[in-house]
């Protein structure tokens, strides 16, 4: 089973569209049970990180998140997705987040037009079977005034410039999570949600 996890908000219909179009039948739940149980998990996120970790706290997706990672099971996390993964968010204050991932949700530098909104290049900073087929510096879709700054540097898969260098993908042995949303992306966003079900072996 490919699991979408609901907890109330994210862009759904857009993630579970897109598996859809690659011959999946994704299940939209809000079952932690089928989380758990299920072959890859996404988690979408649109939205304030703070929001997005009440949602998750009160459909106990906050617990089953955390399994997951324990247990290495295949996640793809989308935009507030990554960011609710770090330890804490500046956003709208100081808000804890998972602390799956060390690090720091930060505004971004307000030279350019916040927020980042459309297409950029994404730099592949790692070789991972995630990017295959997928060409350096393709560019994929960004709606976000936030982003995230892992302490490990070491876990960022993929860079993009918006006035600073920024982290626009992490990886972590199962784990994939992304800044920008593959499902808005054509095909090269496609080709990576393919990848990620490759991997899973679903």
């Amino acid at each position: 089973m490919i699991a979408v996890i609901n907890y109330g908000s994210g862009n759904l219909g857009s993630v579970a569209n897109a598996l859809v179009k690659l011959g999946r039948r994704p299940s939209v739940t809000s079952s932690v049970s089928d989380v758990l149980k299920a072959d890859a998990v996404f988690l979408p996120g649109v939205g304030a990180a703070g929001d997005t970790m009440k949602g998750l706290q009160a459909a106990g997706m906050d617990m089953a998140v955390k399994k997951l990672f324990e247990l290495g099971r295949p996640l793809f996390a989308i935009c507030v997705g990554l960011q609710v993964l770090l330890t804490a968010t500046e956003e709208g204050g100081e808000h804890k987040c998972l602390d799956i991932i060390s690090g720091r949700v930060r505004k971004l530098p307000g030279e350019l037009k916040i927020p980042h909104m459309g297409w950029n290049q994404v730099r592949q900073r790692k070789s991972h079977p995630i990017f295959n087929g997928i060409p350096d510096n393709s560019n994929f879709y960004f709606v976000h005034s936030y982003y995230a700054d892992p302490d490990n540097k070491a876990t960022i898969g993929a860079t993009t410039q918006y006035g600073i260098e920024l982290c626009s993908m992490v990886i972590i042995d199962n784990l994939i999570a992304t800044q920008f949303h593959p499902e808005k992306s054509g095909e090269h966003g496609l080709k990576m949600y393919a990848n990620f079900l490759d991997l899973a072996k679903c």
